[in-house]
């Protein structure tokens, strides 16, 4: 890598990773990944019933897209995140940026 990058780490709703995709389209982004994970935040999980019992589901399922980007355009990218995985609902996710200089 040229220059001063950063690591994106996005944690959001597994049904708006295509989205999230798109919205990346075109933008100075290298190195996406993503993986299937399992986890809460303040919506702490939620009730289901199966066959007339009871079970507590703590951890629901996310998606964990990590990618990498040059500093000057590390606002554009997280904001292209952030709008394509909003939903609008307790749970839409987090995003965390990690600077990282080139060796």
């Amino acid at each position: 890598m040229d220059g001063d990058h950063a690591r994106i780490v996005a944690i959001f709703k597994p049904f708006r990773l295509d989205a999230v995709l798109l919205a990346l389209t075109g933008l100075p982004v290298t190195g996406i990944s993503h993986e299937e994970v399992r986890g809460y935040g303040r919506q702490k999980g939620h009730l289901e019933l199966y066959q007339g019992t009871e079970y507590s589901i703590t951890f629901l399922p996310k998606v964990r897209l990590e990618c990498v980007c040059p500093l000057p355009e590390l606002s554009r990218v997280t904001e292209a995140i952030r709008a394509a995985a909003r939903t609008g609902r307790i749970g839409d996710g987090k995003i965390f940026v990690v600077e990282a200089s080139a060796p």
